[in-house]
């Protein structure tokens, strides 16, 4: 059995990272790859995140600085549904009070691709233009993108109020979302199953204490990299053409970290996924990529006896199926429930790729352990599917961590990923963490989950739900409709000539591959 005497134990150490050329841990002592004194509030949907973020940057004042890192961004995207709390006139009012406003915006893909490249180019020419500095950058993978989604604000006078926002959660449309899951208005375009407001499903982590300091170290790594923004001579005339900024301007010197929160029990660790870029043009801050989102999610998943509780956008393929069949196995009362989009968020050429990637993952987790893995989707009180974009993981309530990254290949090696790991001295936040996620989807009063308390309780909780509510539509929608929105997923049915077909779009386009060679070879992170 693990030590549990030490929940420290859960955790990478310095060396467990394996990456000697970042700065993120110099200010920790020893081997220790982490800081304590941290107070951590799970903010569940994007209408509990914007509308806290909203009166956070309100309150900002001269010799604050604001830090924020995008993967897809809208200028327009109003922070509480009202005129006048738009992201990108917060950010700008802010700049204009003397607040340090810096921002780092993917680039991002072609539109043709399906991706959103005119509005994140739209977001950081109208900061630039009003003051702001908030640059494009494509310095990734060929076919990667900066998947991060942080931001952090620190207060000149009074550092007690310092606070950083990590997780799943954008400042773009659709992700204003809340309980009742009718969508954002201000909605993007997705597969017809999810109509014209998509409801959309996400968590971000509200961080005070000394790792706010942390969560600032991991942009000010990516800020000062000297590489170019990008390598394409197309971009760097089309910038030099439309005066974009191409240089990011000195940082000021950073303070030291945060006081201990009050009421601050919560060892905090950071989590990175970083690619090797290869050739000469790799991090200086992460040379050969750094992958310990893969090495933590795994050194945890190995310690997992009871249960582990996944809310995912993808839960993708053999390298994550393999974490799990191996505790599955060594562990006969370990269970898995996993919670994912019913269908992909788009239709077309791209989702057979990715229903075969969920189709490896879920096969070789349920081959291993029958009966005691069971993936879910959800849909909200319409019958619409819920976007499940949340990337949060709770293991036998004492490791839980809320992110950028997605169970998949592609989060664990190729694009740029950062992801908060919490342990609880006191041993509440992960188990708390939990209920409250799965209250909702239950459709229950946060007072009414004793039963979900322990593993099997949850397990039998989840398969009842769902059992209830597919038998309301196999008999015809006859009656009410049952409470909880919990619907139960197979692994999808693909003839071996689609199968065959998908492999390879989804090998090099959905999930693939930014290891080393030599990692690939022994293949491990």
């Amino acid at each position: 059995m693990p030590d549990t005497d030490d929940p420290t134990a859960w955790l990478l150490t310095k060396s467990d990272r394996g990456n000697p050329c970042t700065r993120l841990d110099d200010g920790h002592p020893g081997e220790q790859a982490w800081s304590e004194g941290n107070l951590v509030r799970p903010l569940v949907h994007g209408s509990t995140y914007f509308a806290e973020l909203f009166e956070r940057l309100q309150a900002t004042v001269e010799g604050d600085l604001v830090y924020f890192t995008d993967w897809q961004g809208d200028f327009d995207e109003r922070l509480t549904g009202a005129p006048g709390s738009e992201v990108g006139e917060v950010l700008c009012d802010a700049d204009e009070r003397g607040v340090d406003v810096r921002g780092l915006v993917w680039r991002s893909h072609s539109e043709a691709a399906g991706f959103t490249s005119s509005e994140n180019r739209h977001l950081g020419e109208r900061l630039q233009k009003r003051g702001a500095e908030a640059l494009l950058d494509m310095r990734v993978r060929m076919g990667g993108s900066h998947h991060q989604k942080m931001v952090v604000i620190r207060h000149r006078d009074d550092p007690t109020r310092d606070i950083a926002y990590v997780g799943g959660i954008d400042l773009c449309h659709s992700r204003r979302d809340d309980a009742d899951h009718a969508g954002d208005p201000q909605s993007l375009r997705m597969a017809k199953e999810y109509g014209d407001t998509p409801p959309w499903h996400d968590v971000q982590a509200a961080i005070s204490g000394p790792a706010v300091h942390d969560v600032e170290t991991v942009f000010r790594e990516r800020w000062e990299d000297p590489t170019p923004l990008s390598r394409s001579p197309l971009r760097w005339f089309k910038d030099r053409l439309t005066g974009m900024d191409l240089t990011p301007d000195p940082l000021p010197e950073q303070a030291p970290p945060p006081p201990a929160a009050e009421g601050g029990t919560h060892i905090v660790q950071l989590l990175r996924t970083y690619p090797d870029l290869r050739l000469d043009r790799d991090y200086p801050f992460a040379n050969g990529g750094e992958r310990s989102v893969a090495r933590g999610y795994t050194k945890a998943v190995e310690r997992a006896r009871n249960l582990i509780y996944v809310e995912d956008q993808y839960l993708w393929g053999h390298h994550v199926g393999n974490v799990f069949t191996e505790a599955l196995r060594d562990h006969p009362e370990l269970h898995v429930i996993g919670v994912v989009p019913l269908v992909p968020d788009l239709a077309g050429a791209s989702r057979v790729p990715e229903l075969l990637g969920r189709r490896r993952a879920m096969l070789e987790m349920m081959q291993a352990a029958p009966g005691r893995v069971a993936i879910y989707g959800i849909e909200n009180r319409a019958g619409t599917p819920i976007y499940v974009h949340a990337k949060a993981c709770v293991i036998d309530d004492t490791w839980s961590t809320i992110g950028s990254d997605n169970f998949n290949r592609r989060s664990w090696t190729h694009d740029s990923e950062l992801s908060a790991v919490v342990i609880d001295r006191d041993a509440s936040y992960a188990r708390r963490l939990r209920l409250t996620l799965a209250a909702e989807h239950l459709e229950r009063s946060p007072d009414e989950m004793d039963d979900c308390v322990d593993a099997a309780g949850m397990f039998a909780a989840y398969a009842e739900c769902a059992a209830r509510l597919d038998e309301w539509y196999d008999d015809g929608r006859q009656g009410p409709k049952p409470p909880g929105r919990l619907r139960r997923m197979r692994p999808p049915e693909l003839g071996r000539v689609t199968r065959a077909l998908a492999l390879v779009p989804y090998l090099l386009m959905h999930d693939p591959d930014g290891r080393p060679r030599a990692l690939r070879r022994t293949d491990t992170f």
